[in-house]
């Protein structure tokens, strides 16, 4: 069965389609909520973890060694659930970070910003919010899109609009929900989106990878230091820049369960994953 990945803009009915599609394929919903839960295990502050899970970091934050830990941990969190496979994932870039993954449906929910305002508006009036206006709404929804694209082009250096990150682009102006979702739930059926023994592998290498990055990222000798991780089969590979000491970062790596073998090699080149 496939993984669903699901970009959507504020007002589009995107969480109400993923979450109804979920339902009929008896997938998982993953959710801001579910991601923060399961994130929680990696020791990581509430009220931060929620802000990084949805804008980029501040200029200051930037600089802060703790600030890749957040981000690594909510991208291996993202991938742990997609090794449980037969889940649908609400934004934190899966369509990016999933995207070699051939099992992966990526799909992109939009619609017009004036029929997304109208609704919103809507939908904040029935729950008794009587002061919200048109007007605060469009605001708001323009704010959300500016952060949304912000995120993607800070972490992942794309744009969050690219049709090239979709397999499915649906317009909810166009097509009702009910339709949207009996989509989604014909397409994850489809038997080129079928899980392989390879894909699985695939994604329990990069599950691997990402744990190790998250404890290389909490070390107060490493997190300041970029450090390349790849993972095949127990076998980790790690790519050292000037500056890391190798043998701190050999017996951080070895200690993640699962690791079998540890392999060092120096960069020739510093690039680092997180711009600006």
């Amino acid at each position: 069965m496939a993984i669903v990945t699901i970009s959507h803009e504020m007002g589009s009915g995107g969480a109400e389609i993923g979450m109804t599609a979920a339902t009929r394929l008896g997938y998982t919903y993953v959710d801001h909520e579910l991601l923060l839960k399961r994130a929680q295990r990696y020791g990581l502050a509430d009220d931060r973890l929620s802000h990084l899970a949805d804008s980029q970091p501040s200029w200051a934050e930037r600089f802060d060694g703790e600030t890749r830990r957040y981000i690594v941990a909510l991208q291996a969190v993202l991938w742990e659930f997609a090794q449980d496979d037969e889940v649908v994932l609400m934004g934190r870039g899966g369509q990016w970070l999933l995207r070699d993954v051939p099992h992966v449906l990526r799909v992109r929910i939009m619609a017009p910003f004036p029929l997304r305002v109208t609704r919103l508006t809507e939908t904040l009036a029935a729950q008794g919010q009587e002061r919200v206006t048109p007007k605060i709404v469009a605001q708001f929804i323009r704010r959300d899109d500016i952060q949304k694209a912000a995120r993607m082009h800070y972490l992942f250096a794309v744009e969050l609009k690219d049709p090239s990150l979709y397999d499915v682009l649906i317009n909810t102006a166009t097509l009702s929900c009910e339709a949207a979702v009996q989509l989604l739930v014909d397409v994850s059926r489809r038997p080129e989106l079928a899980t392989t023994a390879a894909a699985r592998q695939l994604v329990a290498d990069r599950v691997l990878a990402s744990q190790v990055e998250v404890a290389l990222a909490g070390h107060p000798s490493l997190r300041r230091h970029w450090i390349g991780v790849e993972a095949s089969h127990g076998e980790v590979t790690l790519e050292l820049a000037a500056g890391v000491d190798p043998d701190v970062a050999l017996a951080v790596a070895s200690g993640i369960t699962g690791v079998q073998n540890v392999t060092l090699r120096i960069a020739e080149i510093l690039v680092s994953p997180f711009p600006g």
